[in-house]
């Protein structure tokens, strides 16, 4: 195994020398300089697997050398020493390219972790390409997959916006399969999802008899992440309260579990999202200022798909390989009118959307082919209640109860995809009803395969209803 070899960059030579030994005992060898320009002729003259710099030194400071080695040897992970409390500095030198930060006085156990999980990023190879989570040929998507691999590198927290359905999560987890966190653990969760009552419990973990119902000993999820990732989908909607306790946490990288006198040592990296406007939301006071800057060290934008309609082709195709394989079935084809009406669609709900169209389609199509008419694009909403026995495009005229009252039972749900879903299901469960359960005789009633209708049921959770 080839000798690691590390950079300590620190004018107090006692901060150089706990360096030298916590380094030496993991077996790295260490050179050692005082000021910037010491530093930088060491960087000329040998060849490095990691970077330890103070903020403060005689002749400049390390933001300067973070910037410097980000020009000249931008896979050399470099770590920035910064001063108890100075979050302000950490964040900076994270934005100008550092790999992580510790703080004075230096905590070893902390120093390791870092060091280990730094080494492990400075031999990730340059290949590495996010191509099973990011599919696309655009532009725009090039781009963000050149931006997701060298920010899989760091360790700086990364807020992801976009629109809903762009795939904001494939982002984050791409993010973390190409770092050196790889083999931990990824753990997503909705903030929006949670009780606020167990929010504290959830994040954070409980110890028993804590409150009512904690029965035993309780992780939480930053402990569940330990040396992986812990990825905030839909941040925004987290409850002033607990973004107080949440800005703690990440500041601290530590939690103290509900009914717990100590606190516990955390390490994981902070991915988040929102489809909202974490700016706006700042301005309008619903969400904290000083969160909003821990979590934005870095902002990666998500493009919609509208913005990126040459994938549409490739996109479909993964999307019904996928459906395909899930019913273990012979993948349907689009047909060129049905390709060309895609291209010609907004998609207000982005790739989500996308593959919502696919799946209705594929239940519509027959002999495995989607055609124009198979992707209702004209009216989502114009699906008539099983009168007739038959699923088709409803007639102004003719309007059935459920779009009647479409808007209030729509603000009903969370999103349309979500309403459409509960028509459909309403449709399903009354033929089904009609026919005595008898899910031949309800297929032929409706005008599709009985293939078509397992997986509507299947999908809908119907299927053992």
């Amino acid at each position: 195994m080839t000798q690691r070899r590390a950079l300590v960059i620190d004018d107090e030579p006692d901060i150089r020398e706990l360096l030298e030994i916590t380094l030496g005992r993991m077996q790295i060898t260490t050179d050692s300089a005082a000021s910037v320009d010491q530093a930088r002729e060491f960087l000329a003259s040998r060849t490095y697997d990691l970077c330890l710099t103070d903020m403060r030194l005689p002749d400049g400071n390390g933001l300067q050398l973070v910037e410097y080695i980000q020009l000249h040897h931008p896979r050399l992970p470099v770590a920035v020493i910064t001063a108890h409390g100075s979050l302000d500095t950490a964040i900076e030198s994270m934005k100008a390219g550092a790999f992580d930060f510790i703080s004075k006085p230096v905590d070893l156990a902390a120093l390791r972790k870092l060091v280990s999980t730094a080494l492990q990023s400075s031999q990730l190879p340059v290949s590495q390409t996010p191509q099973l989570r990011i599919i696309g040929q655009s532009n725009v998507i090039q781009q963000l997959i050149r931006s997701i691999q060298k920010l899989s590198r760091s360790q700086a927290p990364v807020y992801i916006s976009g629109e809903s359905g762009t795939g904001k999560e494939l982002v984050a987890r791409s993010i973390h399969e190409l770092g050196p966190r790889a083999n931990g653990p990824f753990i997503a969760v909705n903030c929006g999802a949670i009780p606020r009552e167990l929010m504290e419990s959830e994040f954070f973990g409980h110890k028993r008899g804590s409150f009512t119902g904690a029965h035993q000993d309780k992780a939480g999820l930053f402990q569940a992440a330990e040396s992986g990732t812990l990825f905030f989908d839909e941040v925004a909607d987290l409850p002033l309260d607990m973004q107080v306790k949440l800005l703690r946490a990440i500041q601290e990288k530590s939690v103290r579990p509900v009914g717990a006198a100590e606190e516990i040592a955390t390490d994981v990296r902070i991915l988040c999202a929102t489809h909202k406007s974490l700016e706006h939301e700042v301005n309008e006071g619903r969400f904290r200022q000083d969160l909003f800057y821990r979590l934005n060290v870095i902002q990666l934008s998500v493009p919609p798909l509208r913005e990126r309609g040459e994938d549409i082709a490739i996109l479909a195709e993964h999307l019904l390989k996928k459906i395909a394989a899930d019913m273990d079935i012979s993948q349907p084809r689009l047909s060129p009118a049905a390709m060309r009406h895609l291209r010609e669609y907004t998609f207000p709900g982005n790739v989500r959307e996308l593959e919502n169209i696919l799946e209705r389609a594929f239940t519509l199509c027959e002999n495995d082919l989607i055609d124009e008419d198979d992707l209702l694009l004209e009216s989502h909403t114009g699906l008539h209640q099983p009168g007739n026995g038959t699923i088709q495009k409803s007639h102004p005229a003719k309007r059935s109860s459920t779009q009647t009252d479409y808007p209030a039972r729509c603000a009903e749900f969370p999103s349309l995809d979500d309403y459409l879903q509960e028509v459909e299901k309403e449709i399903l469960c009354h033929q089904l009803e009609q026919a005595r359960w008898n899910k031949t005789l309800a297929a032929k009633q409706l005008g599709i395969t009985f293939r078509s209708l397992r997986y509507r049921l299947q999908k809908l959770g119907l299927d053992d209803e």
